[in-house]
């Protein structure tokens, strides 16, 4: 049983870069879902694929590479709220991510968004993750 589902997330991304691997599967949730749909619209990741197959579902995913030089398209991933120590934000508060270069993940009570859609509909939230 895994305590903190988006830690595992991000950590089962990070390793697969990490070996150089291909695709990833993901144990499915609807937050997971909703990452994956931000990751993939920033262009972080090539594609996705969501699997209804067993009772979980499964999210595969593949992996983006530059073609020159085989590094992950993703540079870092960043657990900033996690279940011992929730970390919120108001709109006022979101920090830029790399110098505005990366994306904040943001739990908002309009759902899962962006550090910038979540500042344009002037919605704070649970700060999940830095992604760049």
């Amino acid at each position: 049983m895994v305590t903190d589902p988006i830690a595992d997330f991000l950590t089962r991304i990070r390793n697969a870069q990490m070996a150089g691997h291909r695709v990833v599967d993901i144990p499915a949730s609807n937050l997971k879902k909703r990452m994956t749909e931000i990751l993939y619209s920033q262009g972080y990741i090539l594609k996705y694929k969501f699997e209804e197959d067993s009772k979980q579902g499964i999210i595969k995913i593949a992996l983006k590479y530059d073609p020159s030089t085989r590094q992950p398209a993703i540079r870092s991933l960043e657990r900033i709220s996690r279940p011992g120590l929730r970390q919120y934000a108001s709109p006022a508060e979101f920090r830029r991510v790399k110098n505005g270069l990366g994306v904040a993940i943001i739990s908002t009570s309009k759902g899962v968004m962006t550090d910038k859609d979540a500042k344009a509909q002037n919605v704070g939230g649970e700060v999940l993750c830095y992604v760049y």
